[in-house]
């Protein structure tokens, strides 16, 4: 047993003032990861701050017809909102795909954000790895990696992102705020997760000592013709081998608007852009959707034993768009 200490906050910057004072300090929402990686000895914080008397509980519209959502919003609320469900869909079906009622009960929008991967061999401590312990070793390469990336990742990590919300909140460009000693901060979520590169243990582009306060997702109406689709290896409480957001806004036949982002598939949610960029202003059809899915899957590199999630992604791709499609037609 590892003695840690624990102390109840109730405002910004005094939770970001007690993170100063203790660099292996961390801050404890739900729970739900990070409890874990301490039981497996992967962290070993020496305090925890326990962040969820903070008020980031609210969701709220933006003045440009946005929402903004508290980092203490829990999974569970934030997938029943009313708003969530009418304006952004795919978000609401990605919440409740992931994890168990329990856990989405406890779980927050911050902590959801910043959970880490579950590679087998990230929390055996008998294993190496270069995302705990850096240049240390990646024995998934030449081990156990079905479910690895095949986009994005380097000789040095092959993990993937385990966050279902995540991949709905890149498809929407959402915005993270934070909060530091210094001031607060934002961070699209396009840049929030850095490329995995040499150092895969700097997972996040937060600046040290800072706070996740909220995220904010701009208006799009797009978004409200969204789908999220997850495919796993049982029907409940297990992570994706592959999944997808998509919103598609059809006019006269042609594409208009598309955001499409994978899950499952990189070290971070991967916004399919080249995809998006093959099919905006062209036909909505299957031929169009699988010719979009190989632009952006040409860049796979996948491993001895996962280049099947090439051939599942380009599914999924012309799977849910021709669902859209098809609902914009009627």
């Amino acid at each position: 047993m590892r003695e840690f200490g624990y102390e109840r906050v109730f405002d910004v910057p005094g939770a970001v003032a007690l993170l100063g004072t203790d660099p292996d300090a961390r801050f404890l929402g739900g729970g739900t990861n990070l409890v874990d990686l301490m039981k497996a000895g992967v962290e070993r914080p020496t305090l925890l701050i326990d962040v969820q008397e903070l008020p980031l509980d609210t969701i709220e519209f933006t003045p440009d017809g946005g929402l903004r959502i508290g980092a203490t919003v829990t999974n569970s609320d934030l997938a029943a909102h009313n708003e969530v469900r009418r304006h952004y869909p795919a978000l609401a079906q990605a919440l409740l795909a992931g994890a168990s009622g329990q856990l989405r009960n406890m779980a927050t929008v911050g902590g959801n954000l910043l959970q880490r991967t579950r590679c087998g061999y990230f929390s055996d401590l008998a294993q190496p790895c270069n995302k705990r312990v850096p240049d240390s070793g990646c024995p998934a390469i030449a081990g156990e990696h079905h479910n690895h990336a095949i986009l994005g990742a380097s000789e040095h990590c092959v993990a993937t992102h385990p966050s279902d919300m995540a991949v709905a909140l890149a498809a929407f460009d959402a915005v993270v705020s934070y909060e530091t000693a210094d001031g607060p901060g934002e961070l699209p979520i396009a840049e929030f997760y850095r490329p995995v590169g040499d150092t895969p243990h700097i997972e996040t582009a937060l600046p040290p000592g800072a706070l996740i306060t909220g995220v904010t997702l701009p208006s799009a109406a797009v978004a409200a013709h969204s789908r999220f689709r997850k495919v796993r290896e049982r029907a409940s409480y297990a992570f994706a081998i592959g999944s997808i957001a998509a919103a598609l806004d059809v006019q006269d036949g042609a594409v208009r608007e598309v955001r499409l982002a994978f899950g499952a598939v990189a070290s971070r949610p991967w916004r399919a852009r080249a995809a998006e960029r093959a099919l905006t202003g062209g036909p909505a059809d299957t031929d169009a959707f699988a010719a979009a899915a190989d632009a952006e899957l040409a860049a796979a590199e996948a491993l001895p034993e996962n280049g099947y999630k090439v051939t599942l992604m380009r599914n999924l791709v012309v799977s849910v768009l021709t669902e859209l499609a098809e609902e914009a037609a009627r």
